[in-house]
């Protein structure tokens, strides 16, 4: 974390914490110890399932558990840290229960969602599902989309740059640039995003103008 903000300062650091199991005293500890401005909150269950050509499983099914009661640790110590809460949804009702946390007051602040289509037992990486996905989130939320697969996420990206949503792109979710050739690293990733945002009318915020969007004000 050091070498990251000696490397970008400003930047806004998003933690992860999703985590199979009941057990989640690391995460919990890491966003205590790190206090980060923004991190991920897996907001439902998924099977977790592939199935091979021959219809076989790529690896044994299992289950991603964010039961209720382990959504609301999470929101708790982000509460307590000051961390604002990046609701992940793997599927459509995952995005719904959102709402129903706001309306528990499981979380106070304006919620950002994160969609998280390719996963095949998720939603599919289909960009006519973005405007189902928006009107299902909470009004005037943040919304963005992490795109897994090859060539068929790059439309996704380029509508979800259309439709005003924030722009995430990385190794974790592709090695493969729109014309299939490998990327090097999450740079020219990165760059193609940037690209989709300028063709759609947009800018590139630096960190100073990207934290008074997000109404995030922390550089530690």
């Amino acid at each position: 974390m050091d070498a990251i903000r000696h490397a970008c300062p400003g930047g806004i650091l998003n933690q992860s914490t999703g985590t199979r199991g009941p057990v989640i005293q690391g995460p919990l500890d890491c966003l205590r110890a790190l206090r980060r401005e923004i991190a991920a909150c897996n907001a439902g269950s998924l099977n977790y399932l592939r199935v091979r050509s021959d219809g076989t499983w790529a690896w044994p099914p299992r289950v991603f558990d964010n039961p209720v009661e382990k959504v609301k640790a999470y929101l708790d110590v982000m509460a307590q840290t000051g961390t604002q809460p990046e609701f992940e949804c793997f599927d459509t009702g995952i995005v719904r229960c959102v709402e129903m946390y706001a309306k528990n007051r499981m979380f106070r602040e304006r919620p950002r969602y994160n969609f998280v289509m390719g996963v095949e037992s998720g939603m599919p990486a289909d960009p006519d599902l973005l405007p189902i996905l928006r009107r299902l989130a909470l009004k005037d939320a943040r919304w963005q989309v992490t795109a897994i697969g090859r060539a068929e996420i790059w439309p996704l990206h380029r509508r979800a740059a259309e439709l005003g949503g924030d722009l995430r792109t990385g190794l974790e979710d592709t090695f493969y640039l729109p014309d299939g050739s490998k990327a090097s690293s999450n740079g020219p990733l990165v760059e193609m995003l940037a690209r989709y945002a300028r063709a759609s009318g947009r800018g590139i915020a630096a960190p100073a103008e990207a934290r008074e969007r997000l109404d995030l004000e922390r550089v530690v």
